[in-house]
């Protein structure tokens, strides 16, 4: 990983807020000339520190309100079997192996809170499973830099 100075970071906050600013923008808004804004971003892009660029829609915004994260202990050795079937329900959005006291992390969005209920049923009823706990997600917050 490449060292990043106060300008980088800058440029990377200002990127995560708004990632269509314009070369010219960009330099305006953190008081450097646009060539140097144009060469930190080619240069940042080159050395993967930045790793793309994204676009986030309204349905990203408004779509499954209802967020939450479910850890899970399981028995045995069906970690594998487990993550399959997690992974065929429509409100698991994404499913992490960790260690510690639990061993998955499972990321669950819905529309509703009944549907979270319902998908927790679910879940806790797959065989292997022997413990879980849900924390519902009540905002998120991105850093602007990171180090």
């Amino acid at each position: 990983m490449s060292t990043l100075d106060d300008i980088d970071l800058r440029l990377i906050a200002a990127l995560r807020r708004d990632g269509r600013a314009t070369i010219s923008d960009l330099a305006a808004r953190l008081k450097l000339a646009r060539a140097t804004v144009r060469s930190r971003i080619e240069r940042l892009v080159a050395s993967g520190e930045i790793a793309g660029f994204s676009v986030l829609t309204r349905a990203d915004v408004t779509a499954a309100p209802v967020r939450g994260l479910t850890l899970i202990c399981i028995e045995g050795r069906g970690t594998e079997r487990i993550i399959a079937q997690l992974q065929g329900l429509p409100a698991v959005q994404a499913v992490h192996s960790t260690n510690g006291r639990w061993d998955l992390i499972i990321e669950l969005a819905t529309d509703t809170l009944q549907q979270l209920d319902d998908t927790l049923v679910r879940i806790r009823k797959l065989e292997g499973i022997t413990s879980s706990e849900t924390n519902l997600i009540l905002s998120t917050r991105r850093p602007a830099t990171r180090r």
